[in-house]
């Protein structure tokens, strides 16, 4: 299997660039989620592994969170999310996947779900 780059430096101003132009629902999660908040797991966001910025990673669990917009539900942004949930797959990392809306309408259960794909 070949190596996980992890935060390789040409991606490094763009996931700044992430972070300083979080989503309302980005904003939301992350307040969940930092500072090890969510069972004591730490999370990052705009994390890159490989060629791929993830929204949020968490190491530990090999768990990236990604939030989704509309862009992500076109045919084009289906299919690319489908190639990079494969990708990550291959490395033994878990994805899950939110609309925007879920995050803001039912923080609660976004929260669950995350927490039911915790190693034991």
């Amino acid at each position: 299997m070949p190596a996980i780059l992890h935060n390789i430096k040409y991606l490094e101003e763009t996931r700044k660039h992430l972070r300083r132009n979080m989503t309302e629902a980005e904003l939301i999660l992350w307040s969940m989620l930092k500072d090890k908040k969510l069972r004591g797991r730490k999370f990052r966001r705009q994390h890159s592994i490989g060629y791929y910025i993830a929204d949020f990673y968490c190491p530990s669990e090999k768990l990236v969170i990604e939030l989704d917009g509309q862009h992500h539900y076109t045919s084009e942004g289906i299919e690319n999310d489908q190639d990079r949930d494969k990708h990550l797959g291959l490395m033994g990392i878990k994805v899950l996947r939110f609309e925007n809306k879920q995050v803001k309408e039912n923080l609660t259960g976004v929260l669950k779900t995350i927490k039911e794909h915790f190693n034991k």
